[in-house]
């Protein structure tokens, strides 16, 4: 007779013992007995306020509690931004107008050219404004979603190998950091990113834990949809998700390497779908693709939105890009660069601590097993930090300070793990001493980043020593201290590392942002210009940096003066003021075309299929979202695309689809690229009159003429 040992996963344990996890799928949840599933079944709300049947009576609300904070943070006022990022907001209405231009991520309706990134990000707000109407919250509510939705997956990937006081924190300090803030209210791609990403390591956690092929598989389709949202950025944290399963995955080798190029394959099915409908697709039935010089979707991909943003080779950028005296044109690198003016109050106020808790983590798990969750989540989070933050402290090419939104969840996460792990440690000198060292180090750092900003609630920075150092020199013998005086200490600890960072974000929050640079916090000494409206003084010189009003001597360049950094004087375009900005916009901000240009602009349009074209895409959304219709985007964001060629450009006005022209500043034949732009503007300025309305230059592109300008108020 054969004896059959029974599954020890099945075996009841001895009485009155908890139940024993599988080997390698430990976690650090409560080890009470987990009632019946029949005895703690609830519905509704009271099952949605008291969470799972093993959970703490205070986790849940508190969860709901940073959800509903989070949310309040990032919804407040935030129609106040109008259009935010004009040049996203008008793709986001020509896709509510064409299902074409939706697919391809058109600027426009007509489908002349497209934005210069993936359209995944565009196609939750066009959804959303089909279904509420095209409107500022419409466009920006998604966004605020996706943010709270990120503080919620981030607290359930960190809690699963840690406990939920970890998640806790974790999403804490995602939902204050200023730049999450300002993106999560923004309409760039960087919100669906985060998401995304935050969502691929939840997958990686749940993949890693009993060497899963369907969870791994979810997370290459998220990466997949990642890289539809803002191209090779996506990928920064691949490496540390794909190294996690390979080292802490519970199966053989030849199992874990298979998992992973499944996981491959799915990423390359997710992304690749709409790569190779585009490239497949006849170039003369889509849209031009922007940003490129060939028309074509993998040049975008590898040069410009790629490769080129970490060497400065970007053909059709507005800089030359790579390495200058001191780092790249657009700031310094190095090591430094994300704790500089420019960078550091965006993202930088809890690195130093991430990093330490990483290092403290890893300490604690040295000797742990292979399937370790405590080293694992560890390499997770500070493979993801190191990667990203890296790429953005040494590119050359077009870096700006809001791309480190993609280091938040991470920062986060470290900190949360490593806190929560030395607090449950506190009884050990070793523990308490880097405990007391991070949280005096943070508040240090914090009155460091505060001081950038002296004349903005000095007060705070002095509150934050004092309680950080405080609370610092009680961690030291919080052994010795009641348990109530210990969770005082605790909680006075963590204020001090959040208060600076959440006043930055309540700072974000109650500030208006438009343009396609805007910057969190207040205006810091020593930045480089980059202000709330991302327009006229961007890069401009004057004191300060982020959030404060421009002062510029007229260049949305780092040269001023309207001269591109590589010393070439922007060219204006016929009848133009000889200024970025103001009603006729600029290469970072949208026109704001009157009332009397929009009616004309309105008149007889049924009878065109551009009532305009403007240089520019900044330039031409403004005068699209205020007409709502298509205006033609002459060579595509910098107006150094080319597309169209001048005779390409005459065939439009010949056949009578184009009626305007708006004069403002061109680009056309920067770093390389195409100066098709500059040839069209000079054959307009030679066979059609000039007018001024309301300080905007125009065309009238049915009425060919050499005569002499005319000039008309418009009032």
């Amino acid at each position: 007779m054969t004896t059959v040992s029974p599954d020890p996963q099945l075996v009841p344990p001895p009485a009155g013992r908890p139940p024993v996890a599988p080997p390698g799928t430990e976690g650090p949840r409560s080890a009470e007995p987990i009632p019946s599933l029949l005895a703690t079944r609830r519905s509704g709300p009271a099952r949605l306020w008291r969470g799972r049947p093993d959970d703490a009576r205070w986790v849940r609300p508190a969860l709901l509690a940073l959800l509903s904070a989070t949310g309040l943070l990032y919804l407040w006022g935030l129609g106040a931004s109008g259009w935010a990022n004009a040049f996203y907001s008008a793709a986001v209405q020509a896709g509510t107008q064409s299902w074409q231009a939706m697919l391809f991520g058109s600027s426009d309706a007509a489908n002349f050219i497209t934005v210069d990134k993936p359209p995944a990000s565009l196609w939750p707000m066009e959804i959303a404004a089909r279904i509420f109407g095209l409107s500022s919250w419409s466009i920006l509510v998604p966004q605020a979603l996706m943010g709270v939705a990120s503080v919620g997956l981030l607290y359930l990937a960190v809690r699963r190998w840690a406990t939920p006081a970890a998640g806790l924190l974790a999403g804490a300090v995602l939902a204050v950091t200023p730049v999450a803030t300002l993106m999560f209210r923004f309409d760039n791609p960087d919100a669906l990113l985060v998401l995304l990403l935050v969502a691929a390591a939840y997958t990686t956690v749940r993949a890693t834990e009993r060497a899963s092929t369907r969870w791994l598989l979810a997370t290459g389709a998220l990466v997949g949809l990642a890289f539809l949202t803002k191209s090779l950025q996506a990928f920064l944290p691949l490496p540390a998700f794909a190294l996690v399963y390979l080292v802490a995955a519970p199966t053989t080798l030849r199992r874990r390497v298979l998992d992973l190029l499944a996981a491959g394959a799915a990423l390359v099915v997710s992304a690749g779908w709409w790569v190779a409908l585009v490239e497949l697709w006849p170039a003369d039935s889509r849209p031009y693709i922007g940003g490129s010089q060939t028309n074509s979707v993998l040049e975008l991909i590898v040069g410009y939105n790629g490769l080129g943003r970490i060497t400065g080779n970007e053909v059709g950028s507005v800089t030359g890009g790579g390495a200058v005296r001191g780092g790249s044109v657009w700031g310094a690198t190095g090591w430094t660069r994300l704790f500089s003016s420019e960078y550091g109050g965006q993202a930088a106020w809890l690195i130093p601590a991430a990093l330490a808790a990483a290092a403290a983590l890893l300490w604690i798990t040295r000797r742990a097993p292979r399937t370790d969750r405590t080293r694992a989540a560890s390499l997770l989070w500070l493979l993801w930090l190191l990667g990203t933050g890296l790429t953005i402290s040494f590119a050359q090419g077009i870096i700006h300070p809001y791309y480190t939104v993609a280091l938040a969840p991470a920062i986060g996460a470290l900190v949360g793990l490593g806190a929560t792990r030395l607090w449950s440690l506190r009884e050990h000198a070793a523990a308490r001493i880097a405990l007391a060292f991070g949280v005096a180090g943070t508040a240090v750092w914090a009155a460091v980043l505060l001081s950038r900003s002296a004349d903005w609630m000095p007060w705070l920075r002095y509150a934050v020593l004092l309680l950080g150092v405080g609370s610092a020199l009680a961690i030291l013998v919080v052994e010795r201290l009641t348990l109530r005086a210990a969770v005082v200490v605790a909680v006075a600890a963590l204020v001090s590392a959040l208060l600076a960072p959440a006043a930055y974000s309540l700072q974000t929050a109650a500030t208006a942002h438009a343009g396609s640079l805007p910057s969190a916090g207040p205006t810091v000494t020593g930045g480089r210009g980059f202000g709330p409206g991302g327009g006229p003084g961007a890069f401009g010189d004057r004191p300060g940096g982020q959030g404060g009003p421009a002062q510029t001597t007229g260049g949305a360049f780092p040269g001023g003066a309207g001269q591109l950094p590589t010393g070439r004087a922007g060219q204006a375009l016929p009848g133009a003021a000889g200024r970025p900005g103001g009603a006729g916009g600029g290469l970072l901000d949208a026109s704001t075309p009157s009332s009397t240009l929009v009616a004309m602009l309105q008149a007889d349009s049924g009878s065109y299929t551009w009532v305009a074209a403007a240089v520019g895409a900044q330039s031409a959304a403004g005068y699209q979202l205020a007409s709502g219709l298509p205006v033609m985007s002459l060579g595509g964001f910098n107006g150094s695309d080319p597309w169209p060629t001048l005779a390409v450009f005459q065939d439009y006005v010949a056949r009578h689809q184009v009626h305007w022209f708006i004069g403002g500043l061109g680009f056309g034949g920067a770093n390389g690229g195409s100066s098709a732009t500059s040839e069209i503007s000079s054959w307009v300025a030679a066979n059609f009159t000039a007018r001024a309305v309301d300080g905007v230059t125009v065309y009238d592109l049915t009425a060919p003429t050499s005569g002499t300008a005319t000039s008309d108020s418009g009032a």
